[in-house]
């Protein structure tokens, strides 16, 4: 996961930081451990870091002392390295070859072999992140310039990882030769749709993990950053792109699932609508007689309206969330996301009471969160509840950028059909499957990066699984 944004804004008064934070504040849900903002004017560069979300990191304190026309930020979800304040990002490195600011969105897969790469692996790093290897190497390699090195290093480089990359003179997008995480390229206009962020005769350039941070500041979409491609955004000039790989595209289809949000669009599809029809798919796969059809706020809406929609069952909201509240997947422990699930959603009683109840939801993972929710239904008078998946189960651990971790902690791995349903306390419990994703997408299967589905990893993943995460602490680096 992670959100990452990139600003040029020449002329904009050096709003460039505050431009790149109302975007980050569109991918709030990307990440909800730390955010941070770094800035150049041309000649310095500062960052300015810390844990928590970002409307506590970046606000109206911080924002008018980081001055520039280049900007890069970064809200953090980790998948290596611990939630701590020297893991929070932009990475930053000063020389002496080059100055540095790096935002990821991604893991990588090759972590040992990189870090070996590094001075023989001896030495340690300030961060335990592979985002602070990556910076490293970047900054370390002997090349003319930032581009230079992007492209003698990448090659080297496995795994997932959509970037922004700020140095004193510009800002470039980076995306795997996958194209695993999403990237997409925007125009600031003055005719946009956010005044007062910038001057009036201001236009930049901004990049951003989805379509919704471009909406936010009033940029219209420009393209996608293709997979194995460099995007250098430099002030007064057009984008430049440099190709460092041949693309094999393999997009995680639980960005479009799950991760990403509904009024966002990827691979020419907008994700409510996409949503939308992959439950109307798991309707005439799943069907089932009960009184109603609702959603498990707010990631099964779209699948829940589509599932209504297909069955002709009404639709009604029967849990109400706390908007307060984070996403409980993206917790960093069990704990917290079992506690997150109380504090989370309440039951509407009068809605679920002496009712046959469908519920949709858009995946189930280690499913002790899909078993208290089942649970606080039935605690409010459900008379039956039958769960409804708008994803197929997920067998598989995901090394390219979410923390699933490994096969034992997910359900679907060690249990039957039965036994999930059993666990879960349901009445019937299905999901939708891939063929049923691909039709409601209408896309191709080799469009998309389905491991967590069915096992076949686009990149060759690593063996030591149970000590990925924190990899770069147990190897004192």
């Amino acid at each position: 996961m992670c959100g990452v944004v990139g600003v040029v804004l020449p002329g904009g008064g050096h709003e460039a930081a505050g431009v790149a934070a109302t975007a980050l504040f569109a991918l709030q849900h990307r990440g909800q451990e730390s955010a941070g903002v770094g800035v150049a004017d041309g000649g310095d560069l500062m960052i300015y870091k810390d844990l928590g979300m970002v409307g506590q990191v970046l606000d109206e304190r911080r924002i008018p002392s980081l001055r520039g026309e280049l900007a890069v930020a970064h809200c953090r979800y980790s998948t290596t390295g611990s939630t701590v304040w020297e893991n929070a990002q932009p990475t930053l490195r000063l020389g002496p070859r080059r100055a540095l600011a790096i935002g990821h969105n991604g893991n990588l897969v090759n972590t040992r072999e990189l870090l070996d790469q590094l001075h023989g692996g001896r030495g340690r790093l300030p961060a335990s992140t592979d985002t602070e290897l990556l910076t490293a190497l970047l900054a370390d390699e002997p090349a003319a310039d930032t581009v230079d090195a992007l492209v003698r290093v990448l090659p080297r480089v496995r795994g997932a990882y959509s970037l922004v990359i700020l140095d004193e003179r510009r800002v470039i997008g980076v995306r795997d030769p996958h194209g695993f995480r999403p990237l997409v390229l925007g125009r600031i206009t003055a005719s946009g749709d956010a005044p007062g962020l910038w001057g009036d005769d201001t236009a930049g350039w901004i990049l951003a993990s989805e379509t919704a941070a471009l909406d936010i500041v009033g940029a219209e979409v420009v393209r996608d950053v293709e997979p194995g491609e460099i995007v250098v955004l430099e002030p007064g000039r057009e984008p430049r792109s440099v190709r460092y790989a041949d693309a094999t595209p393999a997009l995680c289809v639980f960005e479009l699932i799950y991760f990403a949000r509904p009024d966002s669009y990827m691979e020419g599809r907008n994700l409510y609508e996409a949503r939308r029809h992959m439950g109307m798919e798991l309707a005439r796969e799943h069907p089932v007689d009960a009184d109603l059809v609702m959603p498990v706020p707010d990631t099964g809406a779209p699948a829940a309206a589509g599932f209504a929609e297909a069955s002709g069952l009404p639709y009604r909201e029967g849990l109400v969330r706390n908007r307060y509240s984070g996403r409980t997947f993206i917790q960093p422990s069990q704990s917290m996301r079992q506690r997150g699930v109380n504090v989370k959603l309440s039951p509407l009683r009068e809605v679920v009471r002496d009712r046959r109840l469908i519920v949709v939801d858009d995946s189930i993972v280690r499913g002790t969160t899909t078993k208290q929710i089942v649970g606080l239904l039935r605690k409010a008078g459900a008379k039956e509840v039958h769960l409804r998946i708008s994803a197929p189960p997920i067998f598989h651990p995901c090394f390219y950028g979410i923390d699933t971790a490994i096969e034992r902690e997910l359900i679907a791995a060690t249990h039957t059909l039965e036994e999930i349903r059993a666990f879960v306390g349901a009445d019937s419990l299905g999901y939708l499957s891939v063929p049923g994703v691909l039709a409601a997408l209408d896309l191709p299967y080799d469009r998309f990066c389905f491991a967590c589905f069915d096992g076949r990893y686009p990149e060759p993943v690593p063996y030591d699984v149970e000590e990925r995460k924190l990899m770069l602490e147990t190897v004192g680096a």
